[in-house]
């Protein structure tokens, strides 16, 4: 090969300047050598923060449906196993408070409503539905009061006919 360049001296000078040029590329390329570890790094968090949140928050707001859900089938129970309706009131949001309490939201949050169906409430046969309304506040803000999602649940429960 070194004698067929030697007979070609142009085409030796393209083979001496790739190679030249080669060697720069090199260089060049062992100058930037770790600067894809930062890039990657910085990338990866910047990219990675905004999912964990999301993934926090989604979670957040399963965990107050199934608040929800508990709270308003536990007060519907208790309220249809009270004796009298003054006490059957406050024993059910008693009971949506303490169940909503458990899942780790706060008392502010939550909306009780409690309706009775045809006939007067405590009626032997007759039906109670609650309403429970939770707002869902946003993961990670310590108390601000920012409400991500609302979320609400009913139930309903028919009072005993024989005690």
């Amino acid at each position: 090969m070194r004698r067929y360049l030697a007979d070609q001296p142009r085409l030796a000078a393209v083979v001496r300047a790739c190679r030249r040029a080669a060697r720069r590329a090199s260089a060049e390329a062992r100058d930037e050598s770790g600067s894809a570890v930062v890039e990657f790094v910085f990338l990866g968090t910047l990219l990675l923060v905004p999912v964990v949140y999301f993934v926090i928050a989604v979670g957040q707001v399963q965990g107050g449906s199934f608040a929800v859900v508990s709270a308003a089938d536990h007060a519907a129970k208790v309220f249809a196993a009270a004796e009298e309706p003054g006490a059957a009131h406050s024993r059910a949001a008693q009971a949506a408070l303490v169940s909503v309490q458990d899942f780790g939201f706060d008392a502010g949050d939550l909306t009780v409503s409690i309706a009775c169906g045809s006939g007067a409430c405590l009626e032997p046969g007759s039906t109670v539905t609650v309403e429970i309304a939770l707002d869902v506040p946003l993961p990670l803000t310590g108390g601000l009061g920012m409400s991500f999602a609302r979320v609400n649940s009913s139930a309903t429960q028919i009072v005993e006919q024989y005690g």
